[in-house]
């Protein structure tokens, strides 16, 4: 059974997951949706934005049949997706960005914080190289990740502060963006042969 896991797998989609949903750097904004509403919905958000991702794995690639998309022309278009979130991270700029959400429900967290469409992009990009399995665990590890987030989103602010949260956005735009770069490279090969 361990010999299905792949922990390189695991740990570089951890990686790419947890650099797009980018929940650390989402922390400014869960703080203003709990000074608004009073309360966030921490575990029906982890638990929707888990199950979006897994069943967005699964039939992803159906969807894209469906329209007579392949896979690798997926990946290319998610890696200029990518491209542009690290560009946003490390330069700090908004090139699109939704409004701000108006309540702490399923929907503002779920899905369009957590489970947006870079997050979806990045998930059928991964299939094109790893294995489902080790997919699905780095998604339950981000999932759980983003649940501790939630329900300690004031104690990480006071503790980061600021400049803290800036850095780390950063340092995991550089790798988005590297990995941006590797997933096009890959992908543009697979197109022309």
């Amino acid at each position: 059974m361990f010999n299905l896991f792949d922990f390189r797998e695991i740990f570089t989609a951890g990686m790419v997951l947890f650099a797009v949903i980018d929940i650390v750097g989402s922390i400014p904004i869960i703080i203003d949706l709990r000074k608004k509403t009073g309360h966030i919905q921490s575990e029906k958000a982890s638990i929707v934005a888990g199950i979006i991702m897994v069943v967005f794995l699964f039939l992803g690639k159906e969807i894209l049949n469906l329209i007579g998309i392949d896979v690798n022309s997926f990946a290319v278009a998610g890696s200029f997706i990518i491209f542009f979130l690290a560009i946003e991270m490390i330069l700090g700029i908004s090139l699109y960005r939704d409004d701000a959400p108006e309540t702490a429900s399923i929907v503002p967290l779920a899905f369009p914080l957590i489970a947006g469409a870079g997050t979806m992009t990045s998930l059928v990009s991964l299939q094109a190289e790893y294995q489902t399995p080790n997919i699905i665990v780095a998604i339950i590890i981000n999932i759980i990740f983003v649940f501790l987030v939630l329900k300690s989103s004031a104690r990480i602010e006071k503790i980061l502060g600021s400049q803290g949260i800036n850095v780390i956005r950063k340092v995991f735009g550089v790798i988005l963006l590297a990995i941006a770069v590797k997933l096009f490279a890959t992908n543009i090969q697979n197109l022309f042969t």
